[in-house]
């Protein structure tokens, strides 16, 4: 009869500690969070109405270039020489973007790269 207590007292124990256990895992308590997927479509803009500005006093230069991008952007830059030079542009009206390349040399110019963000 000994040996059935001390099984017993073992398996008893045993329960205790598992409840004792079980009991500090229910305690936690964990933030709501988010977490996701998902995909968006990311389409180009079409250029249009381009405009080159030359300088007034020296036409070999090029003051601006101007264009519509016919959807709204947020920021816009263009690059008119491979390798070149970026220059920033600001919104004129509307869709209209106009950047400033003041000093640019029209016979360096060899394309008008466009890179704009909506976002």
């Amino acid at each position: 009869m000994l040996k059935n207590m001390k099984v017993l007292f073992v398996v008893f124990v045993i329960v205790a500690i598992s409840a004792a256990a079980y009991a500090f895992a229910a305690a936690n308590t964990v933030p709501d969070t988010r977490a996701g997927d998902g995909t968006g479509t990311v389409s180009g803009y079409t250029v249009t109405s381009v405009q080159y500005t030359l300088n007034g006093t020296n036409p070999s230069t090029l003051d601006s270039v101007s264009f519509d991008l016919g959807a709204a952007a947020v920021q816009v830059e263009v690059q008119l020489v491979a390798s070149g030079s970026w220059y920033s542009c600001t919104l004129d009206t509307g869709t209209v973007w106009e950047c400033d390349t003041t000093g640019l040399t029209v016979s360096s110019i060899d394309q008008l790269r466009v890179v704009a963000t909506s976002n």
